[in-house]
């Protein structure tokens, strides 16, 4: 994809951290797998790069880390990989370490666990506006107004929603080495007034612990229940979502029940994530 400048533009997808907030959810899936609305949060991210015209590992990479290997087979040849070795770089870092990739390039960058839903605006197109207009030069985030402005981490006011955009020319200086995008760039940018936070208009999560991903994956159901064909339900279900294979004959409410996973006949969950035999998050989320 190429800007009104002629800028050209690739994506890379952040997907390589631990997920330390969402534990224990995360501690045999990565957090870009786990799914929202039975659809794994990496893959969300590349369908709407995809809308962009942004697809394939000439234009999209994503980095690994932690759990790497359930990354690398979930991509397959779907996008570039970078795998880290070691401890997770950062969001700069990892940046940093695909800047042979980004080989001059503008590089629009997405945290793999964003929830985005914008009702007017497909996936794609829904941040198209981040793109429009471009000059190639300064420093973009996607963001929401704030409910305080001057809360610490607010952008003008704004709470960053998942996306940005970066000119080569602070990519080029990145280092391979721990560190992230918000004091090694966005700050300093703000700092130099080259800084832009475009408004989001639809609805975010950024499903970084329990109660905010069950609050994503409820917004994804549309206010009812969201059942894969080939789960198998003869129980209660309310407002819940139901994964691929997954077998429901108790009383679900306001719940997720992961791919695979049973709910017994006696079994009562009410905001509560399910994800496997021997692991049951309850969250404080929506009663």
């Amino acid at each position: 994809m190429s800007g009104p400048a002629d800028v050209e533009v690739c994506a890379v997808v952040l997907a390589a951290g631990e997920g330390t907030r969402l534990r224990p959810l995360t501690r045999r899936v990565p957090k870009a797998l786990c799914p929202v609305g039975n659809v794994p949060l990496l893959d969300r991210s590349l369908a709407r790069l995809a809308g962009l015209g942004l697809a394939g590992p000439d234009r999209v990479a994503v980095n690994a880390c932690y759990l790497g290997g359930q990354i690398v087979e979930h991509v397959g040849d779907r996008a570039h990989l970078s795998v880290e070795p070691g401890d997770p770089l950062g969001t700069a870092g990892g940046v940093a370490n695909l800047r042979g990739w980004i080989a001059g390039r503008g590089v629009l960058i997405g945290n793999a666990d964003a929830y985005l839903a914008d009702p007017a605006a497909a996936p794609g197109p829904d941040i198209a506006a981040l793109l429009r207009d471009w000059d190639g030069d300064s420093v973009r985030l996607l963001g929401q107004a704030a409910a305080d402005p001057a809360a610490p981490g607010t952008f003008d006011g704004h709470v960053f929603t998942g996306f940005s955009l970066l000119p080569w020319r602070l990519v080029r200086d990145l280092r391979v080495e721990f560190s992230d995008l918000v004091r090694a760039v966005w700050r300093p940018a703000e700092a130099a007034g080259a800084l832009a936070v475009v408004s989001y208009p639809g609805v975010f999560y950024d499903t970084g612990t329990p109660a905010d991903y069950l609050a994503a994956n409820l917004h994804a159901a549309g206010g009812g229940s969201l059942v894969d064909p080939t789960a198998t339900v003869t129980g209660r279900c309310r407002r819940s979502v139901i994964g691929a294979g997954a077998v429901v004959h108790g009383d679900v409410e306001s719940s997720v029940v992961w791919p695979g996973v049973t709910v017994g006949p006696d079994e009562r969950l009410h905001g509560a994530v399910r994800a496997g035999a021997d692991l049951t998050v309850a969250t404080a989320g929506p009663s």
